[in-house]
């Protein structure tokens, strides 16, 4: 029982991350939870998946001023593949410290 208490933590701390990621709907969906439960299964930690958030966040937030706009994020899928990158990285949490602080105070557009 007390793994499926931790896998309902991570669910419920995946998706509330997911839900404050800028550019998201800010809306959970069924295969949302679903793919959360998958995450958790396949050993992903939540540290992981958070800081796949906010490396695509702030990718999507640095773009050039005059690209055009991107659409919204629908779907937890949409960080699959920055998820599986973050695995594969070798850097230190203060990047995504970083990153985050980034995120939390936007430099001013160029004018």
């Amino acid at each position: 029982m007390d793994g499926d208490r931790g896998q309902e933590e991570f669910i419920r701390q995946v998706l509330e991350a997911y839900r404050q990621t800028p550019g998201t709907t800010g809306t959970v969906r069924r295969a949302d939870r679903a793919l959360a439960a998958q995450l958790y299964q396949r050993g992903v930690s939540a540290t992981v998946v958070e800081n796949a958030f906010v490396l695509a966040a702030t990718r999507r937030l640095v773009r050039p001023a005059d690209a055009p706009p991107l659409a919204t994020i629908r779907s937890l899928a949409y960080f699959l593949p920055v998820i599986e990158e973050v695995r594969e990285l070798r850097v230190s949490q203060d990047y995504f410290r970083y990153l985050r602080h980034r995120l939390a105070n936007p430099a001013p557009a160029p004018r």
